[in-house]
């Protein structure tokens, strides 16, 4: 699975809301051209260039920046576009006069939805809302004062214009980041159920293995005893082999919540996507591995510093206009479990990490530590990335 593939709804709605308005923008900005050029006779030479850039300045910009910035660039872009278009506006009194211009309106009356849609993908709605009052205010006051006459049908017409067609953009993109952020719930609940449910039938196996002791082993071992028809040494022999599994139900018992491969996998994947979808999970196995018994707790912990593993990358490896990769290797035999997450930021040398950094020191190898049978590390150097590989081994070995 690519990056691309994995980002979550929301950074995907947000990503082609983006890419659509910044394309959208650019296409207004060339069939406008005509009226812009025509209005800007009866302006101040300064005034249409200055007021073609505020309005549409941004919108090459938001459309480059949706292909590969994070969400947070876009929404910056897509708010600095909103208030270019709101500027612009205030220019008009100071370069036109009343009633100077020859058409049923000023062409920045008609960009009102092309500001409205960035405000509404920049900010919450409650913001987009206010954008939306003050924005439909202010064109319809300066179409009145530069086109119409000052009738109050004049007035109520050329605001109900501006805000009737802005508010159904403002409803659509809400509703899209709405519907984007209830996906994200869902999967997000989703990959809990899946985790809980994994575990729940690891623990229904092992109840059904002591069923099936039971009755094919201990229970067939006693008859034939009782019935005296079998050899000495046969039963011997059977009822040794029958001590040994039930020391080994015995043994697994000690710990009722444990995980086996499939289940283990899905935890520790589930805790990773928490934090990010866009993490790259990828599963290998080795012969033997679906021998594997996983206590909750090392799961657990395990699950704990492999995320914070996640959250310090995407902190601190961020590189400005570079895609930072980022995957977690789950390698898993019959013994253990290692887990490998790399990303191809910036990296840093380990050696200049101060002790107290907590995330390292305490969240990540304190935790491996304190695990029997754990051990972490962590790999980087400036300009190669960093390597944080976790292992778990059942016995204590590594």
């Amino acid at each position: 699975m690519s990056e691309d593939a994995g980002v979550v709804a929301v950074d995907r709605i947000i990503r082609r809301l983006g890419l659509s308005m910044g394309i959208g923008g650019m296409i207004m900005a060339l069939v406008d051209i005509p009226e812009i050029v025509a209005q800007s006779r009866v302006a101040p030479a300064w005034w249409a260039p200055v007021a073609s850039l505020l309005v549409f300045g941004g919108f090459p910009v938001l459309a480059l920046v949706s292909i590969r910035l994070r969400p947070k660039t876009i929404r910056a872009v897509s708010g600095a576009a909103a208030v270019g278009y709101l500027a612009a506006v205030a220019t008009l009194p100071f370069a036109l006069d009343t009633h100077t211009v020859d058409a049923t309106s000023v062409w920045l009356y008609r960009m009102l939805p092309l500001g409205m849609l960035a405000a509404a993908l920049a900010w919450p709605v409650r913001w987009s809302a206010g954008y939306l009052l003050a924005g439909s205010l202010a064109v319809a006051a300066s179409n009145i004062y530069l086109v119409e006459d000052f009738t109050a049908m004049s007035v109520l017409s050329a605001f109900a214009r501006a805000f009737g067609l802005s508010t159904l953009l403002l409803w659509c993109v809400a509703s899209a980041l709405e519907a984007a952020a209830r996906v994200d719930r869902e999967s997000a609940r989703s990959s809990r159920q899946a985790a809980s449910s994994a575990a729940s039938a690891a623990r229904d196996h092992e109840r059904a293995r002591f069923a099936a002791l039971i009755h094919d082993a201990v229970l067939s071992t006693l008859l034939d005893a009782s019935r005296g028809n079998e050899q000495s040494a046969v039963l011997r022999r059977q009822a040794e082999h029958t001590l040994e599994q039930l020391d080994e139900i015995r043994v697994a018992a000690r710990e009722p919540d444990v995980l086996d491969a499939r289940a283990a996998v899905i935890f520790l994947r589930s805790a990773v996507h928490d934090i990010n979808p866009g993490v790259r999970f990828a599963t290998r196995t080795w012969p033997g591995f679906d021998d594997l018994r996983m206590p909750v707790h090392a799961a657990t912990t395990i699950a704990s510093a492999l995320g914070e593993a996640v959250r310090n990358s995407l902190r601190h490896a961020a590189v400005p206009g570079k895609t930072v990769h980022r995957t977690v290797t789950c390698t898993i035999s019959a013994g253990g479990i290692r887990l490998v997450f790399t990303d191809d930021g910036p990296g840093f040398d380990v050696r200049r990490v101060p002790e107290d950094r907590l995330g390292i020191s305490v969240s990540i190898l304190g935790r491996m530590r304190q695990l029997a049978g754990g051990a972490g590390f962590v790999e980087s150097q400036p300009g190669e990335g960093t390597t944080v590989t976790l292992v778990w081994g059942g016995d204590g070995s590594h």
